[in-house]
């Protein structure tokens, strides 16, 4: 396994699901009935609910023999429903995150040649991807349409104002979509990079906008080996926040941050300067907690530094990201080259995906309860969904130039072709950030 792939595929082996879904219908017969059901059920907030299925509904594994020629059923955890309003009906309701892929004959917005800030390992049509049908499909949301990305209002947006992405390699693929898709009205200057290259900071002169990644994979201190040896393993502060992040918090107008793939990698985790435990340390004699220990007090302590932080940004929070491996994994052989989106009820991706996505929704939800108090301004862009149903969208073998796929060459099926889904994510960004208050979403 070369170094460049352990630092931009970030992905471990995995474990367990929890599933969920919540479906709202209603049906009104009579004007005594509907006055009824308004008094017994409709929410003037307009605050989310929560609902999960029993473990004993949970898909198998998708290394479990019972899957190995056939798809999962899909099904999604935690549903998050809208409760209706006074007046509303559910045809008015425009849920963002819940939708459909449908084909779109005017394709992406950018190729590979007019963009300069693709990396190469997602560069898949430079690099050989003899397809081209996973450019034209659009993301339909249920009730309402998505609008195109529009560069030149964002920018207007965005004049005089400072926008961060804190995360890891899925965030480098996002900016990177992100910096294409405004090209088209102004193209960025770099006027920063971190000694690994992995911070940057990017300037719209034009609009004196400044646009930045912040390298944050944990969110937590980290003390990090790059000595080659996979059996290095990371230490993981839990009462610590990284401060890579937290030391320029202050300096931006929006935040879009999230936690990742490094979860599931071989961690040591401390509190009070002491071990507390690990995820996957086999022979050491550690207490087994699981990355979704690590993971709850990330989101928990993030968020506590967020809503108690006298600066009030615009936050989203972007829901985890889910990968497409088939027959394997990214270190034996799994691949991804599947052509077209999946349709609703076809995939129901890797079971930590959703565990993941659940502990995001649970944290979330907790963090808008304390901030609707204090003036934090928190936001969901849950990518989860119509990203899970996008198996055709990775660089498979196309991470590299020309691969020989005789060869059986190492698949990337968690980062994401430019152009690509990936560009969805910053619609959606869009929407979120520019109609501030004005739109109400469900998941």
């Amino acid at each position: 396994m070369g170094k460049d792939m352990k630092t931009d595929m970030e992905p471990i082996p995995s474990p367990h699901k929890r599933v969920g879904n919540f479906l709202i219908k209603v049906f009104g017969s009579a004007l005594l009935l509907a006055f009824s059901y308004r008094l017994l059920f409709s929410d003037p907030t307009g605050f989310f609910v929560f609902s999960s299925f029993p473990a004993s509904e949970m898909p198998a594994p998708k290394d479990s023999p019972s899957m190995e020629n056939t798809v999962a059923p899909y099904t999604r955890l935690p549903q998050m429903a809208l409760h209706l309003r006074k007046g509303d009906s559910l045809k008015e309701q425009c849920d963002l995150f819940s939708g459909e892929w449908i084909p779109n004959s005017s394709g992406p917005r950018y190729t590979n040649s007019s963009c300069s800030y693709i990396d190469p390992y997602q560069d898949c049509l430079t690099n050989g991807r003899p397809d081209r049908g996973y450019l034209y499909w659009r993301w339909k949301p249920y009730g309402c349409d998505l609008p195109p990305f529009d560069a030149e209002k964002f920018l207007k947006a965005m004049r005089n104002k400072s926008l961060a992405f804190i995360g890891d390699s899925i965030f480098r693929n996002q900016i990177e979509s992100l910096l294409c898709l405004l090209s088209q009205v102004e193209e960025a200057v770099e006027i920063y990079h971190d000694e690994t290259f992995q911070s940057k900071t990017w300037y719209f002169s034009s609009h004196n906008f400044t646009l930045a990644l912040i390298w944050a994979p944990f969110l937590l201190k980290a003390e990090l080996k790059d000595s080659g040896n996979s059996n290095d393993y990371i230490q993981l502060h839990l009462d610590a926040l990284d401060d890579t992040w937290t030391s320029q918090y202050g300096k931006h107008d929006y935040i879009v941050m999230s936690g990742g793939q490094w979860f599931l990698k071989t961690t040591i985790f401390w509190e009070n300067s002491t071990i507390i435990g690990c995820h996957n340390c086999p022979g050491k004699n550690f207490r087994e907690l699981g990355m979704d220990y690590s993971y709850q007090k990330a989101l928990e302590l993030a968020f506590r530094f967020i809503t108690a932080s006298h600066h009030k940004p615009l936050v989203v929070l972007r829901t985890w990201t889910p990968d497409h491996f088939e027959y394997g994994e990214w270190y034996n052989g799994g691949v991804c080259n599947r052509t077209e989106p999946y349709k609703e009820g076809e995939f129901s991706g890797d079971p930590v995906d959703p565990m993941m996505r659940g502990l995001e929704i649970e944290e979330f939800e907790k963090a808008a309860t304390i901030g609707s108090e204090n003036g934090t301004r928190l936001k969901l862009l849950d990518s989860y969904h119509l990203s899970l149903l996008r198996p055709d969208g990775h660089p498979g073998p196309y991470r590299k130039l020309h691969p020989d796929i005789s060869k059986r060459p190492q698949n990337d099926c968690l980062h994401w072709c430019l152009p690509g889904p990936i560009d969805t994510w910053n619609n959606l960004l869009m929407e979120i950030v520019l109609n501030d208050g004005g739109q109400r979403y469900s998941s």
